[in-house]
């Protein structure tokens, strides 16, 4: 049994889902890990979330550090207006609220075709978006942006960089249980191939795709397996 560390009143803040009593405030979203093409589509195929039918020219802008609270979090967290969470109590809020992805896109340029993209995601309501840019704080890295689709803010992170150094170390010192423990595991595999560079290998693309599409999903892929595969199998690799 895990205790979660019991966080006092907070001004500005309403309860978050754990352990927590704060005062309600407002808020606004954050950024992305970079700024995509006006027809970029981002086909997540292990998406928890059911995002991956969703538009991305709603429900996944294209923002920079000049509009996003990516910008402020390093000046917000200097004056001390950002809480330091204990790291049970991440792993705790990670384990209902969170997701490990791995999408897929097809990239004829690249040298087998596909591109591999895997992403870490939490989502919470507004009344916890602070909570949010205390979990950005605590992380060091990603992104947090509003998502149209379920109407809840979304932390991400995207960067290979940072999931192999600053997202992967945590789970494996604070591990989540379960199914999402067992997902957790798979994706900690995948981000260590593609962060390795492995993935533009054509057999270990396949590994990784199998991979991929055995991690537990309550949303539906838009791309199947099979087509991946077949995908994959017109390229030389």
């Amino acid at each position: 049994m895990i205790n979660l560390p019991h966080h006092p009143v907070r001004d500005d803040r309403k309860p978050a889902h754990i352990g927590e009593t704060c005062r309600p405030a407002g808020g606004s979203a954050g950024n992305s890990e970079g700024s995509r093409p006006s027809n970029w589509v981002d086909p997540v195929t292990t998406d928890p979330k059911g995002e991956a039918h969703c538009s991305p020219v709603r429900n996944t802008p294209a923002l920079t550090h000049s509009n996003v609270y990516g910008a402020t979090m390093e000046t917000s967290f200097e004056k001390g207006e950002l809480v330091k969470l204990h790291p049970w109590y991440v792993t705790g809020i990670v384990e209902g609220e969170g997701s490990f992805m791995v999408s897929f896109n097809r990239r004829q340029k690249l040298k087998v075709g596909i591109e591999t993209r895997p992403a870490f995601s939490l989502s919470l309501n507004q009344r916890d978006l602070n909570l949010l840019k205390d979990i950005q704080a605590f992380f060091h890295c990603g992104a947090i942006r509003y998502s149209k689709a379920d109407r809840t803010y979304k932390y991400e992170v995207r960067s290979v960089a940072d999931l192999a150094k600053k997202i992967l170390p945590h789970f494996q010192k604070y591990p989540l249980a379960g199914a999402k423990g067992q997902d957790f595991e798979k994706f900690a595999e995948i981000v260590r191939l593609v962060h390795a560079r492995q993935h533009l290998n054509g057999e270990v693309l396949k590994q990784i795709i199998h991979l991929a599409y055995s991690m537990n999903l309550s949303g539906k892929r838009r791309i199947a397996k099979d087509e991946l595969l077949r995908w994959l199998g017109e390229m030389k690799v």
